[in-house]
């Protein structure tokens, strides 16, 4: 089995699920790393990464999906219950901005009195704030949740955002895109098919959007490859316009469904997995977020990419500590014999893929007469 994987790898051949399947089960982490630093070597120099300093600003906790894996939801009328103001919103940006930051998530789950012409607004307001950050904006579940709120088809959604200066909606509210996970924990939800279509609106209305995936809750290997195996059919189908692939992990304290951590390792394979079985991304992204310096192993098994970031209180309600330390964070990838370089949120090298590969001499002696990869 290895030895096929590695010469599909050297003829830059997607793997298949079963594939897949045997490297996150029987392949050693030395085998791993060393075959999805292939990968990631396609795409990008070695031993060079990327990062930024973002903040996740929840401007509201107020939700009514009711996901069991989430400590941080409130239903309207609850104790703690919040909706932040405009200039309560704008002092936290400042914080980020006084750190270095260049790049704003928001995030505010499924409020159910909040239609998508009040963020429209919301978020034109803020844009001009401060014209220098970059924002992604809200997350794929979000937008279809005011859509549906607003009677407005995806498309007309998309259109209504980007006329207010949306430049990106992540893939966010992803975590396992399975029907059977999703009827165990996220009900409230939406189906796959349907994520996807909300996500294809997104992108034909010219805005960028992510991939994403959460995992260590209690789903199977297969409800895992399910996952990657429609991701990868759907870039292929929207001609590649996704970006990048982020794979972070669920935190279990004080939420419903309890649990414990995975382990890093459990992590570092399964990142491993998805940069080789995702051959259509070009880049791979390791969750400081959920895994603090451990993360950063992640760039020796196919990750090229990193936030660091200010604050998220979806993930520190659930157990998730942020280090404001970020120069120990980056010196641990120099480290790790990284040269990490800071960019810009939305820039080209990033955003949009490149006419050509960079060249791997990985597979060179094993297999001399390989040819690149094609232009895309």
């Amino acid at each position: 089995m290895l030895q096929s994987i590695e010469q599909k790898i050297g003829q830059t051949t997607p793997i298949s699920r079963e594939e897949a399947r045997w490297l996150y089960t029987e392949s050693e982490l030395p085998t791993l790393s060393r075959l999805s630093t292939a990968v990631r070597n396609r795409y990008h120099s070695p031993h060079e990464a990327t990062y930024l300093i973002m903040a996740i600003i929840n401007y509201t906790n107020i939700c009514v999906a009711g996901c069991d894996y989430c400590a941080f939801y409130r239903f309207p009328h609850e104790e703690g219950a919040y909706l932040k103001s405009f200039d309560e919103v704008v002092e936290r940006v400042e914080r980020l901005v006084s750190f270095g930051g260049t790049l704003v998530g928001f995030n505010g789950g499924f409020h159910p009195k909040l239609s998508l012409p009040y963020y429209a607004e919301f978020f034109r307001m803020i844009h001009k704030r401060f014209p220098e950050l970059g924002f992604k904006d809200m997350t794929v579940a979000e937008f279809m949740f005011a859509c549906k709120l607003s009677k407005l088809s995806y498309d007309e959604g998309a259109k209504v955002l980007k006329d207010a200066g949306t430049r990106w909606i992540p893939g966010g509210g992803a975590e396992v895109l399975d029907e059977d996970f999703r009827k165990r924990h996220s009900p409230g939800k939406y189906k796959v098919s349907d994520f996807f279509s909300a996500q294809k609106a997104i992108l034909e209305a010219g805005l960028g959007s992510t991939a994403t995936m959460v995992i260590g809750f209690d789903e199977s290997l297969e409800e895992r490859l399910s996952h990657l195996e429609t991701l990868r059919k759907f870039q292929d189908d929207t001609g590649r316009k996704l970006p990048s692939f982020l794979c972070w992990t669920y935190k279990p304290y004080n939420t419903k469904l309890g649990g414990k951590e995975i382990s890093t390792e459990e992590y570092l394979r399964w990142l491993a997995v998805s940069r080789i079985f995702l051959h259509n991304f070009k880049h791979i992204r390791t969750s400081v977020l959920t895994r603090n310096e451990d993360a950063l192993l992640g760039l020796k098994y196919g990750a090229d990419d990193f936030d660091l970031p200010l604050e998220d209180e979806v993930t520190e309600k659930a157990g998730a500590h942020i280090s404001e330390d970020f120069d120990s964070l980056l010196a641990s990838a120099r480290k790790l014999g990284f040269h990490v370089k800071k960019r810009k949120p939305f820039e080209p090298t990033y955003g949009i893929w490149e006419k050509e590969f960079v060249e791997s001499t990985f597979f060179e002696k094993k297999f001399p007469s390989t040819p690149p990869p094609k232009k895309l």
